[in-house]
C-alpha cells in the first residue's frame, strides 16, 4: 500500500524556545523514523499548502485566526505559558492545518491508500476560541469539519496521551463526527471523563476511554476491540482520522502511561481496518522523547503500509480494564 505523507519547511520554523518539549526535533525524529522503516520505500512525501480561509473560518472565528497573524508579523509572544507564537508560527500553522486537507483531495483522486500529516505546531488541544496546550489551529478538526460538511460520516480516534479537549469541545453536538479519545486521566487538560458522551444532536458520539497511569498496550487493543470498534461501527463512517500522538510511549517525560512503539503500530493496524483504504488518516499530535517518536513514527508508517515493523515488545499486564468496561457499559451495554 501506497502511504502519502505531508509535511513542510515552515513546520520546523515554528520556535517554541529554549527548553520547550514542541520543539522542532520532533519533527526531524519523525521524519527519521518514518524515512528508515522498512516501509519507507511506500512512503511518498508531498508538501503541505496553506490551508484556505474558508477551511480554518468553518472551526476558528476571523479573530482568533487574525490575532494568530497579528502576533507573528510583530514578532511573536505568549498565548500561555505552555503555547507559544514566533514570527513563523502563523505561517507554520495554515501548512500544518493545511496538510490534511492536501491529503484528502490526494486521497479522493486515488494517490494512496492513507495519509499522514506530519506538522507542528499540533491541533488538538485548540478549541473554536482558545489556543492552548501547545495548539494553534486544530489541524484534526478542520479536515473533520471539511469531510462533514460534504456529507461525509467521520470518526476521529484520537489516541494522544493527553485528552483532545479542543476536538471534542468543537464537536460535542455534532452528530456527523464521532469522537473518541483514549487518553491519561487524570492528566491535564484534566477533561474527558467517561460521562462526557456528547449533548443534544451529539448525544453519545463523544466516547472517553481514560486510562490509568500504566496503562500497557493489551489494554489499548481490548479497549480498541471491545468499545472503539463497534462504536465505529454503529456510526457508519465513511472516513477515519486518527489523531496519533506518542507521548503515551513508557519513555515519554511528561506523562506516566506504559506503551512502546510496537504497541502504538498495532493500535494503527487494528484501526485502520475499521475505514476503507483510501479513507483514512492520520495527524502527529504529541510525543515528546526523541528516540520513542523514531521507533513510533517506524513502526506506525508500516502499519498504515500494511507491513510489520516491531522496534520493540509489546507490553501487557498494566491496570484499565475496568475503564474499557466502564466506557463499553456507557456506549454500548444497551
Amino acid at each position: 500500500m501506497t502511504v502519502l505523507v505531508s509535511t513542510h519547511d515552515m513546520c520546523w520554523l515554528h520556535d517554541t524556545g529554549r527548553h520547550h518539549p514542541e520543539r522542532p526535533d520532533r519533527l526531524t525524529a519523525v521524519k527519521r523514523g518514518i524515512d528508515e522503516s522498512p516501509a519507507g520505500e511506500a512512503v511518498m512525501w508531498v508538501e503541505a499548502p496553506d490551508a484556505p480561509r474558508e477551511a480554518l473560518v468553518a472551526v476558528h472565528p476571523s479573530a482568533l485566526l487574525d490575532r494568530l497573524s497579528d502576533m507573528s508579523a510583530s514578532g511573536g509572544g505568549e498565548i500561555d505559558q505552555d503555547t507559544i507564537v514566533s514570527a513563523d508560527s502563523s505561517a507554520a500553522a495554515l501548512r500544518a492545518a493545511g496538510a490534511g486537507l492536501d491529503l484528502i483531495h490526494r486521497l479522493d483522486a486515488g494517490e494512496a491508500d492513507a495519509g499522514w500529516s506530519v506538522v507542528r505546531p499540533p491541533g488538538h488541544h485548540a478549541m473554536s476560541v482558545t489556543q492552548m496546550g501547545f495548539c494553534l489551529i486544530n489541524n484534526v478538526a478542520v479536515a473533520a469539519r471539511f469531510l462533514a460538511d460534504r456529507g461525509e460520516r467521520v470518526a476521529i480516534v484520537d489516541i494522544d496521551a493527553h485528552h483532545g479537549n479542543g476536538t471534542q469541545e468543537i464537536f460535542y453536538s455534532d452528530p456527523d463526527v464521532l469522537f473518541v479519545s483514549l487518553h491519561q486521566y487524570p492528566w491535564y487538560p484534566y477533561t474527558g471523563r467517561p460521562d462526557e458522551v456528547g449533548e443534544g444532536d451529539g448525544l453519545g458520539t463523544t466516547v472517553n476511554i481514560a486510562m490509568p497511569a500504566g496503562a500497557t498496550g493489551d489494554v489499548y487493543r481490548r479497549a480498541i476491540d471491545r468499545v472503539v470498534a463497534p462504536v465505529l461501527l454503529r456510526h457508519k463512517i465513511s472516513w477515519l482520522l486518527i489523531s496519533a500522538g506518542f507521548d503515551g510511549h513508557r519513555a515519554d517525560p511528561i506523562t506516566d502511561l506504559g506503551l512502546t512503539s510496537t504497541d502504538y503500530g498495532d493500535m494503527v493496524s487494528a484501526l485502520l481496518e475499521l475505514a476503507p483504504a483510501g479513507r483514512r488518516l492520520l495527524f502527529l499530535e504529541g510525543g515528546y522523547d526523541l528516540r520513542a517518536l523514531s521507533d513510533s513514527a517506524a513502526s506506525v508508517v508500516g502499519a498504515t503500509a500494511g507491513i510489520s515493523v516491531r522496534p520493540e515488545d509489546t507490553t501487557t499486564g498494566g491496570p484499565g480494564d475496568d475503564m474499557v468496561d466502564l466506557s463499553h457499559a456507557i456506549h454500548l451495554a444497551s
